[in-house]
């Protein structure tokens, strides 16, 4: 992100600290979200096989284009599960407040949320539940005029990025480690970072180009 700040600035454009802060913070929570989305692919072989199975199934070619994720429902429940379990602002302030919302204690409570530790996309399969904070018990981009302003953008990015390394690539963690045994601790600051980053290798998958 600093380098293309760095960038712009040395070409002579002028950014203003409230676009180096929207880009600072829309970079990062998309990147961090991105590697939470992967790393639960990774853990739980089920819910990554119906993915590859829904992706390959909708889409024509090796181009995930946006006019497609309406036909990937279960790609998105994934998505929406990723962010329950690991919310990009795992705390929300209030303006003129000093309280904050704990989204991240919120998103685990068993009074909301059944079996609320595990990973389970199916509960958002048929769901009403949405990003834009009408409900209390998800909040994901935040509720009301100061939610998140890249919600948009962002759940159709990371639901692009995904769907393409699904289709492209076959996915593989170094020296064959089990997929159990990725680490998930997290480490909560102002977005919710992952306490081991997540390696992966991601090898072209052929078969989409022997034509």
């Amino acid at each position: 992100m600093i380098w293309l700040i760095e960038t712009l600035l040395s070409t002579g454009y002028v950014l203003s600290i409230t676009q180096c802060e929207l880009f600072a913070g829309g970079t990062e929570t998309t990147g961090l979200t991105t590697e939470w989305f992967v790393a639960e692919l990774l853990k739980n072989e089920e819910a990554m096989k119906k993915v590859k199975d829904e992706v390959t199934k909708q889409i024509n070619g090796n181009v995930v284009k946006e006019s497609d994720l309406v036909h990937l429902p279960y790609l998105e429940a994934c998505f929406k599960e990723t962010l329950r379990l690991h919310p990009a602002g795992p705390l929300l302030i209030q303006r003129k407040a000093v309280e904050t919302f704990n989204v991240w204690a919120i998103n685990r409570d068993p009074k909301i949320w059944d079996d609320p530790l595990s990973f389970k996309p199916e509960r958002f399969i048929g769901s009403n539940v949405r990003y834009k904070g009408n409900e209390f018990g998800y909040l994901p981009f935040g509720s009301g005029r100061r939610m998140c302003p890249g919600e948009t953008m962002a759940s159709k990015l990371i639901l692009l990025t995904v769907a393409s390394l699904v289709i492209n690539f076959d996915w593989f963690i170094p020296d064959n480690t089990n997929p159990m045994e990725i680490n998930m601790d997290e480490e909560m600051d102002i977005a919710m970072y992952k306490k081991e980053s997540l390696h992966v290798i991601f090898k072209l998958n052929n078969e989409l180009f022997k034509n």
